[in-house]
């Protein structure tokens, strides 16, 4: 019986500190039709050949060897994940592989509202939308681009096919998005959004990160307090989940905190990322990567990939060094690794 064939995990990805990754991140491509400043160059942007992408029914194979090593959930992830034709048709291959009981995807809805309906339909479970501004002239100084009114079609049309609750990734910037925090609350306040701050990261194309520039989630908090009153922490349904939550003092609505910069989540990790090329990551600031693709194109047993698995896993570092002067951003911004 080869690798994939077999459903029950023998062996499971951990690390040297004992860390269990149960959770891969797959990237389908690395292009995007929105240019936010954090992640991606305005302009010329160089994206991989399609040729070089894994197939989806590579992907599918990966996933399969996966589970027989306790991978149970799959996020798809790009670039914007569904510039890439018949995202559907993917899904719909994963949630038959025995052993995935989570098939999430992370998009900038631009696309969302004509594929929200086959998405749900294909067996995707859960969406988690990236919108940074909800004034649409502050949603263009980030992303570059004038789709504001496309990605709150998106959303509606999500909500619509019966995704629920629809969960909104906010990324904070110092100077920026301040004037947003309020109506995001508001928001999740009022409609089953669940919204999270994520503090802006070291990742983007053009090297500008300045820690100056983080809008803390500490800060963010007290924003919070000053309009709404006390919040409540909530405590972790999921002990690997990154995000804080807190609920408003009077029981309407909540929000999360990503706090990668100021208080790292490193320690209760259990994510690994797939590049839209089939390089393997144990960390979204990783320095060294493992060639799934070539493995899988000239001739890996499945065996084999399980192999590289475990050793990529077993080299993770304790964490990813943000607040260490031994800190090395990595050559990749993020819409080239997968978010």
């Amino acid at each position: 019986m080869s690798a994939s064939e077999n459903t029950t995990p023998a062996r499971q990805l951990v690390d040297r500190f004992g860390r269990v990754h149960n959770n891969l991140r797959i990237s389908v491509t690395d292009r995007c039709n929105i240019r936010c400043f954090y992640c991606m160059p305005a302009d010329n942007v160089q994206f991989m050949p399609r040729a070089e992408l894994l197939s989806f029914e590579e992907i599918e194979r990966v996933v399969r060897i996966g589970t027989t090593l306790g991978i149970d959930r799959v996020r798809l992830t790009g670039g914007e994940p569904l510039v890439r034709r018949e995202l559907h048709r993917l899904v719909e291959r994963l949630s038959r592989v025995p052993g995935i009981v989570d098939i999430g995807l992370t998009t900038n809805a631009v696309l969302l509202g004509e594929q929200a309906q086959q998405l749900r339909d294909a067996g995707l479970k859960r969406l988690n939308i990236s919108l940074d501004a909800l004034d649409p002239e502050v949603f263009k100084q980030v992303t570059r681009r004038d789709s504001y009114d496309k990605v709150i079609a998106g959303i509606a049309a999500a909500r619509a096919a019966g995704f629920s609750p629809i969960k909104i990734n906010a990324v904070s910037v110092k100077g920026l998005t301040e004037d947003q925090l309020i109506p995001f609350a508001e928001l999740a306040r009022e409609t089953d959004t669940e919204v999270r701050f994520i503090e802006f990261m070291p990742l983007d194309a053009d090297g500008q990160w300045d820690r100056e520039k983080v809008l803390f989630a500490d800060e963010i908090v007290a924003l919070l307090q000053a309009e709404f009153g006390p919040l409540a922490p909530v405590p972790a349904a999921n002990p690997n989940a990154p995000a804080s939550d807190f609920r408003f003092a009077d029981g309407r609505g909540k929000i999360g905190m990503i706090a990668s910069v100021s208080k790292p989540f490193c320690s209760t990790c259990n994510r690994f990322r797939l590049t839209a090329e089939g390089k393997l990551r144990n960390c979204l600031f990783s320095l060294e990567e493992v060639d799934i693709r070539g493995l899988l194109r000239n001739g890996g047993a499945d065996e084999e990939v399980a192999e590289a698995m475990v050793a990529s896993i077993a080299a993770k570092n304790e964490g990813h060094q943000i607040n260490s002067s031994t800190f090395v951003q990595p050559d990749r911004p993020m819409y080239s690794i997968g978010g």
